[in-house]
């Protein structure tokens, strides 16, 4: 069933055309992730979806009776005592006539509500970020929509409420249930989505799979793009350096990047058994400014709540420190004893000599919106010197990926993600040997999330950094340290995924997510395996031929969408889409059964 449907879609903010003529078509089932550079237009064209913003010519159906569900980037609660009062009003629950439905709802609500661990009593003035995220997302799955949109819904959610609000997707949108979410979240992508939308210049392209099936596909585009763009006039050959960092990027980020990860990740290996056996030897030979901060046996309590228990850690120059954990657990505070800005309740700290700070503040408060980005990052001078290298300010901004007719507009007119982009161009141009990065990559699009990675891949001092984006912390960060419910803090070499794996979740969390039984092979009375029919036989020997044949259709599809995009007509996008989706269903269900029967016919030789 068709959900919505943009035909010729045009919408512009002054001359820069945000959808150029779009042809998009949207459908039960599926789960789309839509991507693009800041500032491209995604959360327009996302209004647009909702029906919060207008084109300004084309035309936008929407299937009779569609129950869409908007939520913003940061949501808007009405006046009320406590959130739980102001969801009820946002989600206009009194106006549902039905009694049942209502009661449904409300149950569904406080099921949620609890599910991300919101505390429904407390004030809307007093809720964080990630907890007016949580109650509006906690809302939107309990409406139910057919149609849900999420604009960055893991801005500002700790890992677990990421993990949640995954499995919440997974479980609830497949056959019949439609999500198109903005999100620069590699690894929510990958898990939850089944088609990216790629907003790029006015135009979009579809691709099926997740985000790293995409890249892949990117990449090869890309290359063919820069090339038929070569004699093209100053503006395009511009545009073909953006294309081309993008290109490099890609496929530098699993060479050069990984290398340098996993040699910090050896050293740090090697040096942490060093220290655990010649300790005060090693203390002794130590040069001045080689050791940023030790903690021995540091303990911090906030009344009866232990935040911190018997840490004792090390950070030595060239570290990458990356602080994961839920929101609260205490990472800003151990920030600030390794800091010397908060003396612990028990133990000991010593901080390296010649320590010079460079803090990034997610709130951005060192960004005046009345200057320009070029008195911004260098006021009162038209140069930048990063190490012992002078560059022209223009040049330093477009590393940052500002163009030069940019350069002096003025900080108030940049997105969310742009003000994030010169908060870290302002920080870099400043002689730093450690920064203090807490979360950085929010309202990031996902090219400036790879630059930034590479700058600090690149970066000689040391880092510690606060971040729930597992993919970025994965490709940043040379070890890790996490606490467990009581306050202990543990050292993982690697990132989110070392983490994962040898973390001791607590016994209720292990409860509630006790892996489900493999589906058990059917067994006939006297307890024998029940063996291949003919016929599954059959079935088992075409399954891959049939697999193999709608992957070569899928693979032309895409070909054939790729090429001489600009002379199709929507009626060849809609058939092409409509035939893509089911496409991805029975391959879905092919590969599934092919899993039931090879099961079956391994049980059976047993």
């Amino acid at each position: 069933m068709i959900l919505e449907v943009l035909q010729d879609a045009h919408l512009a903010w002054g001359d820069a055309p945000l959808l150029d003529n779009v042809n998009l078509t949207i459908e039960e089932g599926q789960r789309i992730g839509l991507i693009g550079r800041n500032g491209t237009g995604k959360s327009t064209l996302l209004k647009v979806l909702a029906g919060v913003e207008k084109l300004d010519g084309g035309s936008r159906n929407v299937a009779k009776g569609l129950k869409a569900i908007y939520v913003e980037q940061d949501p808007v609660y009405p006046p009320a005592l406590t959130i739980y009062d102001s969801l009820l009003l946002r989600g206009k629950i009194s106006e549902i006539h039905d009694e049942v439905e209502r009661w449904e709802v409300i149950s569904k609500l406080n099921e949620y509500i609890h599910l991300f661990g919101l505390n429904p009593n407390s004030t809307v003035e007093s809720a964080s970020g990630g907890e007016k995220k949580k109650g509006a997302l906690a809302l939107a799955f309990a409406l139910q929509p057919q149609l849900l949109l999420l604009d960055e819904p893991t801005n500002h959610l700790d890992i677990d409420a990421i993990f949640k609000l995954e499995e919440l997707i997974l479980t609830n949108f497949r056959k019949d249930r439609t999500l198109v979410t903005i999100t620069h979240d590699r690894s929510f992508l990958n898990k939850v989505a089944q088609q990216i939308f790629e907003l790029d210049r006015g135009m979009l392209r579809v691709y099926p799979g997740n985000f790293e099936e995409y890249e892949k596909r990117k990449v090869e585009e890309l290359y063919a793009e820069n090339k038929a763009r070569a004699q093209f006039d100053k503006f395009w050959a511009q545009e073909e350096v953006w294309i081309r960092k993008g290109i490099e990027a890609r496929r530098t980020r699993n060479e050069g990047r990984v290398r340098r990860l996993e040699q910090l990740r050896r050293e740090r290996e090697a040096r942490r058994d060093r220290i655990g056996n010649v300790k005060l030897a090693l203390d002794a030979g130590e040069k001045s400014g080689k050791l940023v901060a030790e903690l021995e046996s540091v303990s911090l309590k906030f009344g009866d709540r232990t935040l911190i228990k018997d840490l004792n850690l090390r950070l030595m120059r060239g570290d990458k420190l990356g602080l994961i954990g839920p929101n609260g657990v205490g990472k800003s505070s151990l920030i600030k004893i390794i800091l010397g800005q908060l003396q612990p309740t028990s133990g000991s700290v010593r901080l390296g000599t010649n320590l010079e700070v460079a803090y990034f503040d997610q709130l951005r408060t060192e960004l005046n919106p009345e200057k320009t980005l070029v008195e911004t990052v260098s006021p009162g001078s038209d140069w930048v010197e990063t190490n012992g290298i002078k560059k022209h300010v223009i040049g330093y901004l477009g590393d940052f990926l500002f163009p030069p007719h940019r350069a002096n507009v003025k900080v108030s007119s940049l997105s969310g993600g742009e003000k994030n982009r010169l908060l870290l161009a302002k920080l870099f141009a400043k002689p730093a040997n450690l920064l203090v990065m807490d979360e950085p990559t929010n309202d990031l699009d996902i090219e400036s999330l790879e630059m930034l990675e590479e700058t600090l891949s690149n970066y000689k001092g040391t880092v510690i950094l606060v971040s729930h984006d597992q993919t970025f912390m994965d490709n940043v960060a040379s070890f890790v340290v996490a606490p467990d419910s009581k306050g202990v803090w543990t050292s993982y070499v690697g990132g989110y995924d070392e983490w994962l794996k040898h973390r001791k979740p607590d016994t209720e969390e292990v409860q509630k997510k006790e892996p489900a039984s493999k589906p058990q092979v059917e067994r006939n009375k006297s307890n024998r395996p029940v063996r291949l029919s003919y016929k599954e036989k059959q079935e088992l020997e075409q399954l891959p031929l049939e697999i193999e044949k709608l992957e070569a259709e899928q693979e032309q599809l895409l070909t054939d969408m790729s090429s001489g995009s600009e002379k199709r007509g929507p009626e060849f996008f809609e058939q092409t889409n409509k035939r893509m989706n089911e496409i991805a269903s029975l391959l879905e269900q092919k590969y599934e059964r092919w899993e039931q029967l090879d099961q079956k016919a391994q049980v059976s030789k047993s």
